[in-house]
Formats: C-alpha cells, structure tokens, sequence
C-alpha cells in the first residue's frame, strides 16, 4: 500500500514514517509539509492513502482533502486531528475523508485505520466515534437540544457552509499574514479577484479586521497558527 504523509511537523512525518515502514505491506511515498505540496504529490505519486494532517499552512486538510476526492476519488483519506470538536470530525468526513485520527493515539491506530480504509471501511478513534453518535442523536427529528448550538433551529453554520471554497482560501491566508497581493501570486489570480473575495468573506462572517478574522479561522480548524 503506498502512503503519503501529510503533516507540517516533520517530527512527526519521521514517527509515522518509521512506523509505516516497519509493515511489510505499506511504502511511504512521498511527505508534504502542507495541504497544496499535499495534492501536488497525490498525482504525482498517486497514492493509495493520505495521511492528512486537519490543520497545515497554505490549505487546510480539510480543503486538500475535498480537492483530492474531487481529482483522485479513489484514494482514501486518514485524517489527523488535535481536535474531536464535531465540527472538525464533520467537515472532514463531509469533504470525504474515511478515517479520523486523534494526533494522541495516532501511532497505536494508523495501522489499523489504514488497513480500514483500503478495505473500504470508515474507522474513526473511539473519541471521535462517541462524538459522530452524538451528533446523529441530537440531529433526530423530534430533538429540541438547546444552547449548544444544534437544536430545533439546526446546528450553527460553519466557515465550510457559509463562504465558498475560494473565499476559504483567502480567509486562511489573511489569517497567516499573507498581503492581498501574495495571495493572488498564490491563487493565481488577480489582486482586484482577492480584494473582492475578501470584501465578501468579511461581509458574510460580519468581521471588519484581520485580527477578528484571524479569530475566526482559528476558531474554525482553518489554520492552527502553530
């Protein structure tokens, strides 16, 4: 099975290589320190599984991800993730990952997650697992949770439903200091095209300075800042 990790901490690219490596079937490929270096590697080396981390600079995994099943749908998804927040775990199952991994017991599950998804199956860290239940239960008709952001009126809408896929992009950049005119270099696309994207991300979240949207994409698993 050929695996590409992606993780912008090179320690741990190296502890889950030397793990993989040790298995006689599985061959790491290829290591991205970010989500776009991530898709560039996916087609070169058109792995069997991703690796992917949920917070990385540049693109986010959850981002990569959603691309990478767009290009490669038959390559699996293993998410990594500090977070077993619902949001997190939703957006990454919904952009078409079928593994989540908390970082805290990545090394004892990967094997057995990566075994799970080429098999075709979902495989989810216990926490996360408990956490996807919860959310089903509370999303039953009839439910009238209240106060915790899902209930009769619906759950409250995240970056990833609020703003396209584009304004996602510049959003996260903002977030890690790039200026208008590094972000179009990046988008490959015009300095008016951005400046528009972020006069209308800014309207739709109802954020009037860098510093509140930088809060927000935090908040949102956009970009970890780390």
């Amino acid at each position: 099975m050929k695996v590409l990790l992606a993780d912008d901490h090179r320690i741990v690219r190296e502890g889950l290589r030397s793990l993989l490596e040790a298995q006689n079937d599985m061959q790491v490929v290829a290591e991205a320190g970010d989500g776009r270096q991530a898709l560039e590697l996916a087609a070169q080396h058109e792995p069997d599984v991703v690796v992917m981390d949920v917070a990385m600079p540049q693109l986010n995994g959850i981002e990569a991800t959603r691309r990478l099943m767009s290009d490669q749908p038959d390559t699996k998804v293993v998410a990594l993730s500090m977070h077993s927040d619902r949001r997190y775990v939703a957006e990454a199952l919904k952009a078409g990952a079928a593994g989540y991994l908390l970082k805290d017991g990545a090394f004892d599950e990967l094997v057995s997650a990566i075994r799970a998804v080429v098999a075709n199956k979902v495989y989810l860290s216990p926490r996360v697992a408990g956490v996807v239940v919860d959310d089903y239960v509370r999303r039953l008709p009839g439910d009238d949770h209240d106060g915790d952001g899902v209930g009769s009126r619906g759950p409250v809408p995240t970056a990833f439903q609020k703003l396209t896929a584009r304004e996602r992009e510049v959003l996260q950049l903002m977030a890690e200091g790039y200026a208008t005119k590094e972000i179009a270099s990046r988008l490959h696309v015009s300095v008016k095209t951005v400046e528009t994207h972020r006069r209308q991300l800014m309207e739709k979240l109802q954020l009037y300075s860098v510093a509140e949207v930088t809060k927000y994409a935090i908040r949102e698993g956009l970009t970890s800042l780390e």
